[in-house]
Order: structure tokens, then C-alpha cells, then sequence
């Protein structure tokens, strides 16, 4: 995504406001596990993991895309081009269906999971950024600090989960994952990424990537940022990546241990 400086103002302004309120919350580090190649291609703006495959939305206009991968090769085995006017964003998979949105067009598309044939198009209010679900919803991020939950089968708001860290909200969460009964989110324009309790929308804990990839192999080191997390909850895998990466990253989180604990 291509954004303006007020939501980085608005970002930035939340971190410092949150410095405190952010102590009390876990951190976690990463360990790298595995390293696959990704498609330096891809703008990546969303990721899920599903019966040996990665599937992934790619941005930018005029290049935005779905796309089948195979894991251990970064080979795009499947492609669907999104017509040019629109934004390519987040992406999920419900019954045999994939629900992708798109940036500032207020339209999503349904496409069949197998074919990625258009089936029909959905409308909501503002922007579109990623999508999640868990066994009964579908959650979506639109840059704020609030989590749209949706009917899975309408694609209808139902509801919505405000996100906290110890009472402060926490802006621009991007690329979502639901893992062990937590969302995961990525905080757009930094290395971190926020585990959510979907129940209160309180942060349970950050995860910070710092140093995972190197910003000087990126061809826009400003946009190209941290992006993309999919969750193989067969094998506990965890699956990390982000704009036009080279690679992308198999990784086993960390507690931090801070001083005198």
C-alpha cells in the first residue's frame, strides 16, 4: 500500500503515546527456521497457508494480483490479474470460496478457490486492507485501530473488535492471521507485528522482526516494509514476508528477557 503522511503521523504520534502502556505487554523475538525465495514481484498484501500451498494478494495499481504458491520454490503456480483500476488487498478462504478486498474502491471480489473464476463482488464502507477468519467469522482491518468482524457467507459487518495495548489503541493494523485463537497483525510501517485476544482486543503480546531482512536488498526500502504472516496450524508453522522480499521466512517466536527478570 501506498499511504500519506497524516496515517504516518498518526502512527508515529501512537508509538510514543504507547512506549508506556507498551512495557507491560510481552515482546517476543523471532529464531529463523527456514528460509524459502519469494517473488520480489510481489507487493505483498496478503498471505494465508492452506494444504501445502501459500496463496497471496499482491497491491500496487496496475499490477495487483492473487496468486498459488508453491512453498519451497516461490514458483506462482496459479496467477488471477485484478482488472487495473483497482488495488489488490487482503485475502481469505471460506468454503471453497476467496474473498480478496481492495484498497479505497469500497468493492471486494468472490472468487472460486479453485479456479480463481469470479463469482461475484461484495461493497463496504472506507478502505480495505487484510482478512482473517477463524471457524464462524471473517475479520478485516481497514488501517485504524479497529477490527471489522464479517458474516463469512454475506460479507455483511456484524460487529467490531477495538485493539488496545493497556488502554492505548494501536493504528494501521495491515496483514492479519489467526493463529491459536489469536489474530496477529501486522503494524503497517514497522518491523513489528501485535497479537490480539479477538474476545477483548487487547494486546497479548508484540512480536518484534527488527533485522530480519536487510532494508539495503530492497529496491523502495520506504514502502517495501515487513508484510505478509501465514500459519500452518497442521505443522505450528509460522511463515513471515513483506513487499517485494526476496525471501521469505520460516521463524519460532521468543520471549525477550529484559533486564532483572
Amino acid at each position: 500500500m501506498i499511504r500519506f503522511s497524516a496515517q504516518i503521523f498518526l502512527l508515529v504520534a501512537a508509538l510514543f503515546l504507547g512506549v508506556a502502556a507498551q512495557a507491560a505487554v510481552p515482546v517476543y523475538s523471532y529464531k529463523i527456521v527456514q528460509v524459502y525465495p519469494h517473488d520480489t514481484g510481489a507487493f505483498t498484501e496478503g498471505l494465508f497457508y492452506k494444504d501445502g500451498y501459500l496463496y497471496e494478494s499482491t497491491g500496487e495499481p496496475g499490477k495487483s494480483s492473487v496468486r498459488k504458491v508453491e512453498l519451497k520454490t516461490g514458483k506462482v503456480l496459479q496467477r488471477h490479474d485484478v482488472p487495473a483500476q483497482y488495488f489488490g488487498e487482503g485475502i481469505v478462504e471460506w468454503k471453497n470460496k476467496l474473498v480478496q478486498l481492495t484498497w479505497r474502491s469500497e468493492i471486494g471480489f468472490v472468487y472460486d478457490f479453485a479456479s480463481f473464476k469470479q463469482q461475484r463482488t461484495f461493497t463496504y464502507p472506507g478502505e480495505g486492507w487484510a482478512l482473517t477468519r477463524d471457524d464462524r467469522h471473517l475479520y478485516m482491518s481497514d488501517g485504524s485501530s479497529v477490527l471489522r468482524i464479517l458474516d463469512p457467507d454475506t460479507l455483511a459487518s456484524t460487529g467490531s473488535i477495538m485493539v488496545t495495548a493497556d488502554d492505548v489503541p494501536v493504528v494501521n493494523l495491515n496483514e492479519l492471521e489467526w493463529v491459536k485463537g489469536e489474530i496477529y497483525a501486522n503494524v503497517w510501517m514497522t518491523n513489528r507485528i501485535v497479537r490480539i485476544d479477538p474476545a477483548s482486543g487487547h494486546v497479548t503480546g508484540w512480536i518484534d522482526l527488527s533485522g530480519l531482512m536487510d532494508n539495503r536488498q530492497l529496491p523502495n526500502s520506504f514502502n517495501d516494509v515487513l508484510n505478509g504472516i501465514a500459519y500452518d496450524a497442521e505443522h505450528d508453522r509460522l511463515f513471515v514476508t513483506g513487499k517485494h522480499w526476496s525471501k521469505l521466512f520460516e521463524i519460532k517466536l521468543v520471549p525477550r528477557v529484559t533486564a532483572g527478570s
